[in-house]
């Protein structure tokens, strides 16, 4: 792409050079009036015909508003915080601190809630929807980081998004040609990152039918089937048993204290369900660490050892396993439990892809109890059913779903990068063009 013709320093070390017409103009002259938190009120209403009430638990990853978080604010209760097209909301704390959302083509009215600052521009000199794409630029990320290491939280008032120095063209038109290029050089990378998220979805669905094919009717289709006494399987092989976990299990099945430990900065890793991802352990999402000796006791309970399935059996990740393979300790919380196969009756690996099957699955979900969240109980869990064939065909078919799975899931974890190396390209993309290293005036065209 082109460059501007001539350049200066535009004062900020995270932006560098911008071109020699722009400026850096802090936050609190390009708006119309004094930044405005949001409505200190409950999100009880989900009336549509109220001003929808927009929360930081709203904000999508696409920069729209999620559509299964639908809450409004009664009209008396929302006047004082209505938007405007073109209002630009940002995150004042939390997780999402410094998100923004534009507030664009909304099919309504909509009103904003505490956690959030709105911003006003004066539209005859600035687009809202390039102060938008400065607000998705590494420049943006990095003043963030820097607000963040000056504080001891992370929260961004109205007093720090006053003073963000924005770099922007003079004029209108060139901020509308930018806004446009972006606009459309992002929503063409944007389809393409859905396109591919969408092709590992079928991936997944595939992998998913190999286990299933595998742990329900194996790999012999000429061999004879027999009810299997389950109205939703079918038929299995006339040569397999259907047997419950209880009965392919050395130790009982059992979960992990029900008490909130005693943390301490170092000792013995400690995780729960949110440390399950894609059928393994990671250690990154440990809660904390507790100490040995307490520890040692809440193993008279629930001892994890080399080859045990984790399983999940509460909250949003309920159904989710994953193998223990590692030798070092740590303990576990309530939401898991610990299967231990008998390897005599059952080979690990094959239990481990049964308790993924949409078989294994559907009979959790027939199980659970409903409190505050989806459960299953210990005694529930461990009368599961498990379709099981001998021995040596249980490994056969873990040889051929290890297989299966593992060229599948080459080409996923190929794919997510390429996902990851689109996102990283839009982020350089914008943040080029909002900080003037390239010029795109000439790139669309802008009545």
């Amino acid at each position: 792409m082109n460059k501007y013709e001539s350049y200066k320093d535009s004062g900020v070390r995270w932006i560098g050079l911008i071109p020699e017409h722009w400026e850096c103009i802090r936050l609190k002259y390009l708006i119309k009036e004094p930044l405005k938190y949001g409505a200190n009120e409950a999100a009880d209403d989900d009336n549509p015909d109220n001003p929808r009430y927009i929360r930081i638990t709203d904000f999508g990853a696409d920069g729209d508003l999620k559509n299964d978080t639908f809450k409004s604010l009664p009209e008396d209760k929302a006047n004082d915080y209505l938007l405007e097209e073109g209002d630009l909301l940002f995150a004042r704390s939390g997780a999402t601190v410094g998100k923004t959302f534009l507030f664009k083509n909304y099919d309504g009215r909509a009103c904003f809630a505490g956690y959030l600052i709105k911003a006003s521009f004066k539209k005859e000199k600035i687009n809202s929807s390039y102060i938008d794409y400065v607000t998705r630029s590494n420049y943006y990320d990095n003043w963030k980081q820097s607000i963040f290491q000056q504080a001891t939280i992370q929260n961004i008032g109205a007093d720090k998004y006053n003073l963000l120095k924005i770099p922007i063209p003079k004029d209108l038109k060139e901020q509308n040609a930018i806004a446009a290029y972006l606009d459309q050089k992002t929503t063409e990378i944007d389809q393409l990152i859905s396109k591919k998220e969408r092709l590992i979805k079928l991936l997944e669905e595939e992998k998913m039918a190999v286990i299933n094919q595998a742990v329900t009717q194996g790999l012999n289709r000429d061999v004879p089937m027999k009810d299997s006494g389950v109205d939703w399987l079918g038929e299995i092989p006339e040569h397999w048993d259907r047997i419950r976990i209880k009965n392919l299990v050395t130790t009982p099945v059992c979960d992990g204290p029900h008490e909130t430990p005693n943390w301490v900065d170092e000792g013995v890793p400690f995780i729960s369900a949110e440390a399950i991802k894609g059928n393994e352990i990671d250690f990154n999402y440990k809660r904390g660490y507790i100490s040995r000796e307490q520890h040692l006791e809440y193993e008279k309970k629930s001892k994890v050892e080399f080859g045990d399935i984790l399983f999940c059996k509460s909250g949003s990740t309920t159904g989710k396993s994953a193998m223990v393979k590692t030798t070092n300790e740590f303990g576990i919380w309530s939401p898991l439990a610990i299967l231990r196969a008998d390897e005599n009756r059952i080979v690990k690996d094959y239990l481990f892809y049964v308790l993924q099957s949409k078989f294994f699955r559907t009979q959790v979900v027939n199980n659970w109890t409903f409190g505050t969240q989806p459960n299953i109980g210990m005694k529930a869990l461990e009368n599961l059913w498990v379709t099981i064939p001998p021995l040596s065909e249980q490994q056969e078919l873990v040889n051929y779903m290890k297989y299966q799975i593992f060229s599948t899931q080459e080409l996923i974890d190929k794919i997510k990068k390429e996902i990851n190396y689109l996102k990283e390209y839009k982020t350089a993309l914008i943040s080029n063009v909002v900080t003037g290293k390239v010029d795109v005036r000439d790139e669309v065209m802008v009545n």
